[in-house]
């Protein structure tokens, strides 16, 4: 401070004071630069966090929502294709779809759904192999099942299938089945060549996976269900 006469009085000093310092950063919110981390080191623990929490998300949607499926046989010829020159396949590539895990918790399965499903012990016997098979719903629980001359009858009523195409459908005839509750009636689209309910039964509902929702793969077969 001066005293008017251009000169400073004995005592003050004429420099002002420094502003004072904002306090340090010490990496806000990042624990990773609180614990002291090089800052090239808490960019790759970042990344390696971000890619393991990627991995767990989708590790869970494909465990709890959604989960991709192969067709690996002739039987759903030709609604999804296998590949050549597996027998009866029509395809360069085996279709994918996308199987809903969690549609089933939401409603009942409904006549004409094509679900992905774990294959009863029966069925092991009956077709030689086990694991996963993918058919389409064709009776419900308390239904009657009939196939007359390859054609099929609910209720003793004719079934309108228009997803049948002529040369895959078969001749033969069985006699009605009374479909137990809680189970459905399997059979895939390839009549003539087709390991299903006609040969081991119902499927409960419990060994039901998921509906197939989509194809997701080739490209030219991209479609919503």
């Amino acid at each position: 401070m001066s005293d008017g006469s251009g000169t400073t009085p004995p005592g003050w000093d004429a420099t002002p004071p420094e502003p004072p310092r904002p306090p340090e950063k010490t990496g806000g919110l990042n624990p990773l630069a609180r614990l002291g981390m090089p800052k090239p080191w808490r960019t790759i623990v970042d990344w390696i966090v971000t890619i393991i929490g990627a991995v767990a998300i989708v590790l869970a949607v494909k465990a709890w929502v959604i989960n991709p499926y192969r067709i690996p046989s002739a039987s759903m010829e030709s609604t999804l294709h296998c590949a050549r020159p597996a027998s009866g396949c029509e395809a360069r590539f085996s279709d994918r779809v996308l199987a809903c895990r969690i549609c089933y918790r939401f409603g009942d399965p409904q006549r004409g759904d094509i679900v992905v499903f774990n294959v009863p012990d029966e069925a092991t016997k009956t077709c030689g192999q086990g694991g996963i098979f993918v058919k389409r719903i064709v009776g419900l629980p308390g239904e009657t099942w009939q196939e007359n001359q390859g054609f099929v009858d609910i209720n003793g009523k004719r079934l309108n299938e228009p997803y049948i195409k002529q040369e895959r459908r078969d001749a033969q005839s069985l006699p009605a089945r009374r479909i137990p509750p809680d189970n459905y009636f399997m059979m895939g689209d390839n009549r003539q060549s087709s390991c299903d309910s006609r040969r081991w039964g119902t499927l409960p509902r419990k060994r039901m996976i998921g509906k197939v929702i989509a194809t997701y793969w080739p490209p030219n077969r991209i479609s919503f269900r």
